[in-house]
């Protein structure tokens, strides 16, 4: 049997993602050769799939599937499950056909019946989810920090707007087009730049916010700890500098404007980045918390008097947040700014602008 470019694209992809992949990269290359129409739907089969991996995995049982399954077979079972219940248009002849023929091909021919059986009971008549955790297809944990870091109507709304696919932004310049999330375009402005000040991109890569600074005139440097994120940025007009930034500076001057768009857990992201609710586990925001801190304090002791400073992430947890500014800013004048999905558009974000210690700097 002849497998959909779409479908045998869509599978590859998401049993890369369950080995550490991320989604859109893997897209953007299994993709490129692809025609629109079946790039389009591998797409869609992989983000819905992680979207709603809660509720396609209680649907597995639901429809007579066993809890115990191979990752090749459960992968096979959410992708058919995803098409015959969540997508319109979709064949339900070939749904089921090239699920049970992708099972065949990752040589687990004897569960091929066992697919072929479940799809086939599969319909549209409406479920009662046993728990919040399947209906939001969201790890509890994290709605629980949401309703009492955000209350329960925002963490509901954060919750639901992660099931959508995300609105697309653009930003338009005299430089050109680019695709930035709106609520990442509202990180710049903060800065307040002004032509000839000296700005330090601390954590610069992909290179969407350092544009966007450069557009004001400024003399930009842009740091990132890898030389392969970087390279996207030659040819912008910013200094580039490959540094670990959770250690000393070994940069001679101090800036007029800093920005920290510090690494982070992503959790206002997760309708962009779904595979990430299912990876983040509550001590790993103790690591980033860490490494954030750090972060912020070295950029602060490159801030010239009269400077701004702005630490932000896509992020909605306080330890990546406030936590942070309170440990490695105490006592500094500090402007809180917040955006939550479900709330406002776009991406969640986080930042605060710091004035500078004129007595630490002067």
């Amino acid at each position: 049997m002849t497998l959909s470019p779409a479908r045998h694209t869509a599978y590859a992809v998401l049993h890369r993602v369950e080995t550490g992949g991320w989604a859109s990269d893997l897209l953007l290359a299994a993709t490129a050769g692809l025609d629109s129409r079946d790039a389009g739907l591998a797409s869609e089969i992989v983000f819905g799939v992680l979207r709603y991996r809660a509720q396609l995995d209680f649907l597995i049982e639901h429809f007579g599937g066993p809890r115990k399954l191979d990752v090749e077979v459960r992968l096979a079972l959410r992708m058919g499950i995803y098409q015959l219940r969540y997508l319109e248009r979709i064949p339900a002849h070939a749904a089921v056909a090239e699920s049970v023929e992708l099972v065949k091909r990752a040589r687990k021919r004897s569960a091929a019946g066992v697919v072929n059986a479940v799809l086939r009971k599969v319909d549209r008549a409406p479920v009662e989810w046993p728990t919040r955790e399947i209906e939001l297809s969201c790890p509890e944990w994290l709605i629980d920090r949401w309703e009492r870091n955000h209350g329960p109507e925002a963490a509901r709304s954060i919750a639901l707007k992660a099931l959508e696919e995300p609105q697309k932004h653009v930003r338009v310049s005299a430089a050109g087009t680019r695709f930035q999330d709106i609520g990442s375009q509202s990180i710049v402005p903060l800065l307040e730049l002004q032509t000839g000040q000296t700005f330090l991109d601390l954590c610069a890569a992909p290179g969407n916010k350092t544009a966007q600074a450069l557009e004001a005139g400024v003399r930009a440097v842009a740091c990132d700890l890898h030389w392969h994120r970087l390279r996207e940025l030659r040819g912008m007009g910013a200094d580039l500098v490959v540094l670990d930034g959770t250690g000393p500076l070994p940069l001679a001057r101090r800036f007029d404007r800093i920005l920290v768009d510090a690494p982070c857990s992503g959790t206002g992201t997760l309708g962009r980045n779904p595979e990430i609710k299912w990876r983040l586990r509550p001590d790993d925001l103790a690591d980033l918390h860490g490494r954030q801190s750090a972060l912020l304090r070295n950029a602060l002791a490159a801030l010239a008097p009269g400077g701004l400073l702005v630490y932000s992430t896509c992020s909605l947890e306080p330890e990546e947040n406030r936590e942070v500014v309170a440990e490695a800013a105490p006592e500094r004048a500090v402007t809180v700014w917040e955006r939550l999905p479900g709330r406002d558009a776009g991406d969640g974000f986080w930042a605060a602008v710091i004035k500078s210690d004129e007595s630490a700097n002067g």
